[in-house]
């Protein structure tokens, strides 16, 4: 979750939506977009199957369609930086819940992830397993937007003390294991259909 996400790649992003707001407003927006997007990925988890069977999507396929949307996320991240639209309006003070919370911290990659976790755990035969299983992945999503939630309330000093170069490295570096992570998805739901078949 926390490579999907890569919170420090959202720093350039909310330091250029806030430049007009005090400190006081821009923690309130880093506040509100973590507590969205904490929502709409806990949403995702448990309600993902139910979407899927109502849309006669199989578990495999979408396993599939989630390792080829990361992937080409990675890809993006890797070879051409950061792609998240910005929004046109200039001076925008609402800006938790777009762009910030979707997509630029539970953005379709994000939400495929979980979705694709929430498919394994339906497979779990143990009442006991698929509860500690959603247990289990409710915290990584807490922890995951609590350290976004840290990086977005220390954008400036981070900025100040990496270096632009830095970041862009380090997205790079997630970038290429999102590819690694895709890859594995699309494995994984090959083998679903195989055995399924």
């Amino acid at each position: 979750m926390l490579t999907i996400t890569n919170p420090l790649s959202k720093i350039p992003l909310f330091l250029s939506l806030t430049t007009e707001m005090d400190d006081a407003a821009r923690r309130r927006q880093a506040r509100k977009a973590c507590i969205y997007a904490f929502v709409i990925l806990t949403v995702s988890l448990f309600g993902g199957v139910f979407i899927l069977e109502g849309f006669g999507i199989s578990y495999g396929a979408l396993r599939i369609a989630g390792g080829i949307t990361i992937s080409l996320i990675g890809y993006r991240m890797l070879f051409q930086g950061q792609d998240i639209q910005r929004p046109g309006e200039q001076g925008r003070h609402e800006i938790a819940f777009f762009p910030l919370a979707l997509p630029g911290i539970s953005g379709p990659g994000a939400i495929a992830v979980v979705i694709g976790i929430s498919t394994e755990v339906a497979e779990l035969r143990s009442m006991a397993q698929q509860a500690i299983a959603y247990s289990a992945t409710v915290f990584s999503i807490f922890l995951t937007v609590l350290v976004v939630w840290i990086t977005l309330r220390s954008a400036r000093f981070i900025t100040k003390l990496m270096g632009q170069e830095s970041i862009d490295a380090l997205s790079r570096l997630m970038g290429f294991l999102l590819v690694c992570i895709g890859v594995q998805f699309v494995g994984s739901g090959v083998r679903t259909f195989i055995a399924g078949a």
